[in-house]
């Protein structure tokens, strides 16, 4: 009677064009937690920077006559860049050059003086005391050769210093002055910035070194990765590079080191100044990798559902942090090996909900 009675019912529905209620179920996507190794990259800021730019200042005050390059110029070593009025140092030369001529002139006279009573000393016509005499004028007169060689040496090289040359190959950098400047050894003229190879100096923190010791690395600079350099646009530069060097010492203020990547530049396309990011890989042996959809924020906390062996959804706090994906996250703290957490929808769940899979 119970029976037809509900089956009653159900037609009396039908008939009424009512609709018999079904239980909603919602599936969740899950995964059960591993451990893995990765390798995540490490991003930096960093300024570029020629392994070998030089500042261009004048040796000696002048008149600038001329300038022979312009800005963003290839230079090779020795080409000339600047001219300096050169006519006070020539006659300053040609002035030294005199001078050594006649220390010179005087020099040999008294050597044949010398020579002379040496002797006549041996022969006892002239007297010890004329031929000390005569000896000591001799080297006088080698000691004034030798002065005035110097001066001339010296008046040459200030000459020199007229002809401003590039000390290495490289790029021109700004030139502030232009012919016609009055300049002096505090006047900054331009930049060479040798860009055959260029450095990106970047900052790391102590933790990282760290880290890295406390694998299977050895920590020395062979032993670091290549490296990538990102412009800001956000464009991979075409070679990698590789750590060349490390401070010895922490800052205490940042808690960081400074470090430099060097890379190759062979078609010039780095300049100085060029800001961009340094990437590293960095090798992480067995971590828990999770999706960042499976973590929900709660204000300063970050919260995962394990799925419990009653098939309910239960929140637990984890700490994670990230690996430069857009998809994933490590997990530090909070989840063990064998777990099973909600991966897709977990921002829907409430505690202790049952999840079907």
């Amino acid at each position: 009677m119970k029976k037809l009675t509900l089956f009653a019912v159900a037609c009396l529905l039908i008939a009424c064009g009512g609709e018999i209620p079904t239980a909603e179920q919602t599936s969740y996507n899950t995964m059960t937690i591993t451990k893995s190794d990765i390798t995540i990259p490490l991003k930096y800021s960093a300024t570029l920077k020629g392994t070998s730019d030089v500042t261009i200042k004048p040796q000696i005050s002048g008149q600038l006559m001329e300038v022979c390059i312009t800005e963003g110029q290839q230079v090779k070593k020795g080409d000339v860049l600047f001219r300096i009025d050169s006519r006070d140092k020539e006659l300053e030369l040609q002035s030294a050059e005199a001078n050594l001529l006649a220390a010179e002139a005087q020099e040999s006279s008294a050597k044949l003086e010398f020579e002379s009573n040496k002797n006549l000393y041996a022969k006892g016509i002239v007297s010890k005391y004329v031929l000390d005499n005569a000896e000591n004028t001799y080297k006088q007169a080698q000691a004034s050769v030798a002065q005035y060689k110097a001066a001339a040496n010296r008046a040459r090289v200030n000459l020199s210093y007229c002809t401003i040359t590039a000390p290495v190959d490289g790029v021109i950098g700004s030139i502030p002055v232009f012919a016609g400047d009055q300049v002096d050894a505090s006047t900054y003229l331009t930049m060479v910035s040798g860009n055959a190879k260029m450095y990106a100096e970047f900052s790391v923190s102590e933790s990282v070194l760290e880290e890295r010791a406390n694998g299977e690395a050895d920590g020395s600079l062979a032993d670091f990765p290549d490296v990538t350099f990102l412009f800001k646009s956000g464009t991979e530069y075409g070679k990698k590079g590789r750590i060349t060097s490390i401070t010895g010492t922490v800052d205490r203020t940042t808690g960081a080191l400074t470090c430099k990547a060097t890379f190759p530049n062979p078609n010039g396309v780095l300049y100085s100044g060029i800001q961009g990011t340094v990437v590293i890989p960095f090798d992480v042996k067995q971590v828990i990798v999770v999706p960042q959809n499976a973590v929900v924020r709660l204000q300063s906390k970050s919260l995962v559902y394990k799925v419990a062996a009653d098939s309910c959804a239960y929140s637990a706090i984890v700490k994670t942090v990230g690996i430069g994906s857009e998809r994933d996250l490590v997990v530090m703290e909070g989840l063990e090996v064998g777990e099973v957490i909600v991966t897709e929808g977990a921002n829907n769940l409430v505690e202790g909900q049952r999840v079907l899979f």
